[in-house]
């Protein structure tokens, strides 16, 4: 069979969906009876693997074969220092593991940005952020004493879960492993497949009908239009078209993303992993740190989790700030400065992360004034609503600067 021929990128058509519900039958079938077919699975695994890097893409397989290789080294290298017999526990080796595991994502991160020509080979693969968020938080985890001993094809199972390798949900080695060490009950398991199948169909809806007609069919007239009569206007070629673009492009993103979340806990949850899900209900969020607690959740509570928790408790004990309220601010400034870093280096991204800091550090400063003045201030049907209405806003044009347009608009690139 010429593989180069079927090279299938992870939900992307209907092909990839037929072979895919094909090739979990026997998993589905043992699991139904009681019994993990693991050998099974890490086929299945490493075919839908070479589906998705073969021909065309075969550099990026090359890549992730090196990547693999080279983290593994290190984890399982700070793992024997850290559990060795009388080990002290370095900071400096410990902040040195993390540097080296996220060294192969920023140097993709700068190499991506050169000049088109500039890089004569293909840099990095396709999910490689995901996998280097899962790898530090098991190097962090081994550090705190939460991970004591990583199984090592259990581990690379879990760098390597097809199903969220392009684009996520970010698991947990420690909860990935308590599902993939026993196989569900045939009652949670038939449960899981209601779920899975639900899933399956709620992310068709959202991805390939929704997420077409958003970004696909409305988008482009859209941006044609903004285009067009910003052009016309001059100035900061403003208009309400750029508004309109704001709306569909929100909509557009959340459904091709969350359609691509939701396809990924469908079939994980056909293998019996309950992948944790990545967005929930983000539309009606109250303010926007509730919208970062239910948009990309994952990623969001990765990111709190590994970095604004861990820089907090860091400063708190250097006594690098006096007062609280300033710690938190810098901590929220440091955090989404990072989360813009990591989308790309580009100047939107990084106004994209100041925003999203600066719209947390207000609405602290406004959650603080309402409970000092909650007599005085309202709260009723129409504020929570009001409320919701203004985060919307607030979320939008937050998208609107991370989607580039604006500088399309403004200098003709993005």
């Amino acid at each position: 069979m010429n593989f180069n021929f079927i090279n299938l990128q992870p939900y992307s058509n209907p092909q990839y969906f037929i072979y895919l519900m094909i090739a979990l039958i026997p998993m589905i079938l043992g699991l139904y009876f009681g019994k993990r077919l693991k050998i099974y699975e890490a086929i299945f695994s490493l075919v839908f693997l070479f589906l998705i890097f073969d021909g065309s893409h075969w550099q990026q397989g090359v890549n992730l074969i090196l990547y693999l290789v080279f983290e593994l080294l290190l984890t399982f290298a700070y793992q024997r220092y850290r559990t060795r017999k009388g080990s002290p526990n370095k900071t400096w080796i410990f902040c040195l593991a993390v540097i080296l595991a996220i060294l192969p994502l920023t140097a993709v991160k700068i190499l991506t940005v050169m000049p088109v020509g500039s890089v004569p080979f293909v840099v990095g693969f396709l999910g490689i952020s995901y996998i280097t968020f899962k790898n530090v938080q098991v190097i962090m985890e081994i550090r705190d004493g939460a991970i004591k001993k990583i199984e090592p094809g259990t581990y690379i199972r879990f760098l390597l879960f097809f199903p969220t390798i392009s684009s996520g949900p970010i698991d947990r080695y420690r909860r990935f492993k308590k599902d993939f060490d026993k196989a569900p009950s045939r009652d949670q398991y038939i449960t899981d497949l209601q779920y899975a199948v639900r899933y399956l169909f709620q992310g068709f809806l959202y991805k390939f009908i929704l997420g077409w007609f958003f970004g696909t069919y409305w988008l482009p007239k859209i941006s044609q239009q903004a285009l067009l009569i910003g052009n016309a206007n001059g100035g900061l070629k403003l208009s309400w078209w750029v508004v309109a673009y704001m709306y569909c492009y929100t909509m557009y993103l959340f459904f091709d993303f969350a359609g691509y979340s939701l396809f990924a806990v469908s079939i994980s949850y056909f293998m019996g992993i309950h992948t944790p899900m990545n967005f929930n209900k983000p539309f009606i969020s109250k303010n926007i740190k509730d919208f970062w607690n239910r948009w990309h959740m994952t990623l969001s509570f990765w990111f709190r989790d590994y970095i604004y928790m861990r820089f907090t408790f860091f400063a708190m004990k250097k006594k690098l700030f006096k007062n609280r309220i300033r710690l938190s601010q810098v901590a929220y400034l440091l955090l989404f400065l990072i989360m813009g870093f990591w989308h790309g280096l580009t100047w939107y991204y990084i106004a994209y992360g100041l925003y999203q800091a600066l719209a947390i550090i207000i609405n602290d400063y406004w959650l603080r004034f309402k409970r000092k003045h909650k007599d005085k201030i309202p709260s009723n049907k129409f504020t929570k609503w009001f409320a919701i209405f203004i985060t919307f806003q607030v979320v939008c044009f937050g998208m609107l600067i991370f989607s580039g347009f604006l500088s399309q608009l403004w200098f003709g690139w993005q």
